[in-house]
């Protein structure tokens, strides 16, 4: 190389601050938020421009709209809360010429999601929080011992280098810093794959007359078991029409499917649609653990999502707290190791990761069943016993209640039978989760029991072993 060509090169600039946040999303932002309050120095690194910066795919739908953690107050988000009288899920269930109007517990809302992305944004920078768009990670630093000490990036065509004691994976699903790190000195779980993760596509529906159901969520199954559509509505005129689906399944063939439905219902006759858009979303059980030394994953990089529903807003705003919490403590201490970082994880099992692993079951469950049956074992099923066992991972059934089940539901009494022998199951990994380990060095034996339960699931259910 010339003398001329190696003054060309682009000089790597370096920066130092206390921690890095990789991804502008919920969890990222209230992590920074929490740091940023403590008076710690953070910088989010986002990959998007500035303007694009919080656009992303969702259903926009949110549970949990009561709550949010105070680094981002919920009187800053609010603004992009365009539909808060929806109470209730409405399932069409065509296979059994059927609607079944479901109340959801707790507070909802259907947002903006791209104004909400501004809107948190907007309250992280004025904390403090320091924002560098146009910003791809390619690469973490590690130490000799496998801490993770930065992460290097390209930020608008130029090499950078960010050292800092902790780094804070908010990347989203399948996040490309996982498949950087070593973790073999810690308990970080790597038993993660494709299939674990579900691919959702939504498009902006505007009708000129307003919808009859504006107070619900629709949910419709597709022509297979392992997807289904909705339509969330952002107002009685707005609505977000999408459909999610494992990604073990055929893309354009369910994406027909939204296409067909949306073609055949009479309220989206001379529809407008805009905003197109696609994304990834795990449907699995939370990371076992979501730490390592000096890093953590949070948000959908950790499974932080209601495998049932897809819903992960709020609790990404508090997985994204709980880890800035950890991180705090490890800087004031100079200590962030894994032991540091446990408490983390055991503050997310006992907000929402308990609850979503069990939901997992029945998420598993649907893979095995066929889509007529699942759709029976819907009908028969009182609604509001489908909402705790959509929401809450566990729900009441006595054998009263069993025998009416089993009585409605007719032709599908052995999907009815499986559903109760499943709810066990489900039951039994809650009360797990719930006692889930006080340090690293007990995972071991703790993840051995629970595999032992996944055992009974998948004899229980049919299905094939999803780890």
């Amino acid at each position: 190389m010339s003398t001329q060509e190696q003054s060309a090169a682009p000089t790597t600039q370096t920066q130092s601050p206390d921690v890095v946040v990789v991804g502008a999303g919920t969890a990222g932002c209230y992590a920074a938020a929490t740091i940023a309050r403590a008076g710690y120095d953070v910088v989010i690194l986002e990959r998007k421009t500035e303007d694009e910066a919080g656009h992303i795919a969702c259903g926009d739908a949110l549970k949990g709209a009561d709550a949010f953690p105070e680094a981002i107050p919920k009187s800053k988000l609010e603004p992009a809360f365009t539909n808060t009288g929806v109470d209730h899920g409405r399932f069409e269930i065509p296979q059994e010429d059927t609607v079944l109007e479901i109340p959801i517990p707790g507070e909802l809302a259907v947002i903006d999601r791209w104004e909400y992305g501004r809107r948190i944004i907007e309250g992280a920078e004025s904390v403090g929080v320091d924002f560098h768009y146009d910003t791809v990670v390619n690469d973490v630093t590690q130490a000799d011992d496998g801490r993770v000490t930065g992460v290097e990036a390209i930020r608008k065509g130029e090499p950078r280098t960010y050292e800092a004691a902790v780094v804070i994976d908010a990347a989203g699903s399948l996040s490309v810093l996982q498949d950087h790190v070593d973790f073999s000195e810690s308990t970080f779980d790597t038993n993660v794959n494709y299939s674990h993760f579900c691919s959702a596509y939504r498009e902006i529906v505007h009708v000129d007359e307003p919808v009859e159901w504006d107070d619900a969520l629709v949910f419709k199954p597709t022509e297979r078991a392992a997807g289904y559509l909705w339509y969330f509505p952002r107002t009685d005129t707005e609505i977000n029409a999408g459909l999610g689906f494992q990604m073990t399944e055929e893309p354009m063939k369910l994406v027909d499917d939204l296409k067909r439905d949306l073609e055949n219902r009479p309220e989206f006759a001379g529809a407008e649609v805009e905003d197109k858009l696609g994304a990834a979303l795990p449907t699995r059980r939370p990371y076992d653990s979501a730490v390592h030394p000096g890093y953590m994953a949070v948000g959908d990089a950790a499974g932080h999502v209601n495998p049932t529903t897809g819903g992960g807003i709020a609790g990404a705003a508090y997985a994204g707290k709980y880890a800035a919490e950890a991180a705090i403590k490890g800087l004031e201490t100079g200590d962030v190791g894994e032991k540091t970082l446990w408490e983390y994880n055991e503050r997310v099992m006992d907000h929402f990761g308990a609850r979503y692993a069990a939901l997992d079951v029945y998420n598993i469950l649907s893979t095995a069943i066929d889509v007529d049956d699942l759709m029976g074992l819907l009908a028969a099923m009182p609604g509001e016993k489908l909402a705790e066992a959509l929401y809450s991972g566990s729900t009441s059934i006595g054998p009263k209640l069993a025998a009416e089940s089993l009585y409605n539901s007719r032709g599908h009494w052995g999907t009815i039978w499986n559903f109760f022998q499943t709810k066990r199951r489900a039951d039994d990994l809650l009360e797990l989760y719930e006692a889930y380990p006080h340090h690293p060095a007990a995972l071991e034996h703790w993840q051995e029991r629970r595999d032992d339960l996944m055992e009974q699931v998948y004899e229980t259910t049919g299905a094939d072993p999803k780890y």
